[in-house]
């Protein structure tokens, strides 16, 4: 008992803290932070073409990295539902325990929501599977948020700030589609619908990078789920990447009976991967400096 008295006692836990040689495990956090504060200021000091350079080969590594390790390139989508359902799941956070529903885009939830069914109503027919299920789990969610920014919490939701208007996204995905569509032996329909929710997906997330802009500040909690799709989406571009570069472009080539819908298909995810890396970009650079801004 008497070596108890020694150490505080942590009445939370009922632990006794460890003893560590000096204060080497409180210096160790301020290390690491002096660490990335310097990575940040040598990044800031580099020219424009440097910086460009600098992602870029992050990008390869980064491709070359899932290619090598994970064996089956369709997890990718699996790991990307995931990830999205685990950006809702902060937003369920936010909205519960906070009770406001400032910073999100209910036009850009409700865009994914769109794309959802339209690509679970079309997918049943092509193909029902475990990703599947999990596309129904994030529609569920994604109607759960709507419902608390349109209803439960409308008196905190700033209408003003998320203007941006839905038909410049669903007017062309819709044209897009009726042109360029996946050749299956399938309903011509359900094709030019599958197509549909593709482009549609690739453009849901403008409304919620328009709010921010409008608002000039990020809330941290719409920042992490943005993130959490900037990472799901780069997930998905990566497969078509490895295809494109295990086929020795071969997809590109493929342009008759339908089959031009690869390379649209891919500057689809293409699209929506540099839509979202420029965010992701802001947002470790504002969380190295400790407030998340975005550039107007």
């Amino acid at each position: 008992m008497a070596a108890l008295g020694s150490y505080p006692i942590n009445f939370s836990t009922g632990r006794v803290p460890i003893s560590t040689s000096g204060d080497e495990s409180k210096n160790r956090p301020i290390r690491r932070n002096r660490m990335v504060q310097a990575a940040a200021e040598w990044l800031k000091r580099r020219s424009t073409v440097a910086k460009i350079a600098i992602a870029a080969a992050a990008t390869v590594l980064a491709l070359v990295t899932l290619k090598v390790t994970v064996k089956d390139h369709n997890y990718f989508f699996i790991a990307g539902a995931v990830i999205h359902a685990a950006g809702l799941l902060i937003l369920a956070y936010k909205l519960t325990t906070h009770k406001t529903c400032s910073g999100l885009s209910s036009k850009s939830q409700e865009l994914t929501a769109l794309f959802l069914i339209v690509k679970l109503v079309s997918g049943t027919i092509l193909r029902i599977d475990f990703y599947s299920i999990l596309e129904f789990i994030t529609l569920v969610s994604t109607v759960w948020v709507i419902y608390m920014i349109r209803f439960k919490l409308k008196n905190t939701y700033v209408k003003s700030l998320d203007n941006f208007h839905l038909y410049y996204v669903v007017v062309p995905c819709m044209v897009l589609s009726i042109f360029i569509f996946p050749h299956a032996p399938y309903n011509r329909f359900i094709r030019v619908l599958w197509a549909f929710g593709v482009y549609l997906e690739s453009l849901s997330v403008l409304p919620q990078l328009r709010l921010m802009q409008n608002a000039k500040t990020i809330e941290p909690f719409t920042a992490h789920y943005v993130f959490a799709l900037g990472i799901s989406r780069f997930l998905a571009f990566a497969y078509w990447v490895i295809q494109v570069y295990d086929s020795r472009g071969q997809y590109f080539l493929l342009v008759g009976n339908g089959y031009f819908w690869f390379m649209a298909a891919f500057i689809a995810e293409m699209i929506q991967s540099f839509i979202l890396a420029d965010f992701c970009y802001y947002y470790i650079k504002s969380v190295v400096k400790g407030q998340l801004r975005m550039p107007v």
